[in-house]
């Protein structure tokens, strides 16, 4: 697998506020579209993950705005796994326009693994082991 993935997108619609512009909670969505495939191109998915009994939950999140996207813009999350440990994981992105390359976002979420009751839970070992080889130490985005 390569170091990150890229999810490409066209902006809808429905995305958009009264101004034409992204609605920003809407990047959060786009985070977890280039988690998702992030996870799936390391071979499992976060459906896989579940029924396997393990729960990622995000216990933190950062966002910095550099350029608004707009209705049909096309769009590309880049995604990287930058740290992974016994209990949590923290992904970075780069959300640009898919046909300028123009930087609009740049974004880390932090995760954790919980179990059943919701209570910190020890990540799978096999699963670690696969995290941990897809690390991609983090740069400064800015």
């Amino acid at each position: 697998m390569s170091s990150e993935t890229r999810s490409d997108l066209l902006v809808r619609y429905a995305e958009t506020d009264q101004m034409g512009v992204v609605y920003h909670a809407n990047y959060l969505v786009w985070c977890e579209i280039g988690r998702t495939d992030f996870i799936r191109a390391l071979g499992t998915s976060y459906a896989d993950l579940e029924r396997d009994g393990v729960k990622l939950a995000v216990s933190d999140v950062a966002m910095r705005f550099h350029a608004s996207a707009r209705y049909d813009d096309p769009i590309r999350v880049v995604t990287r796994l930058t740290k992974a440990g016994s209990r949590a994981m923290e992904f970075t992105y780069r959300i640009v326009r898919a046909d300028t390359g123009a930087l609009l976002v740049t974004a880390t979420t932090a995760l954790v693994s919980l179990d059943a009751s919701g209570r910190l839970a020890a990540l799978p070992g096999a699963l670690r082991r696969m995290l941990e080889a897809a690390i991609t130490p983090a740069t400064d985005a800015r």
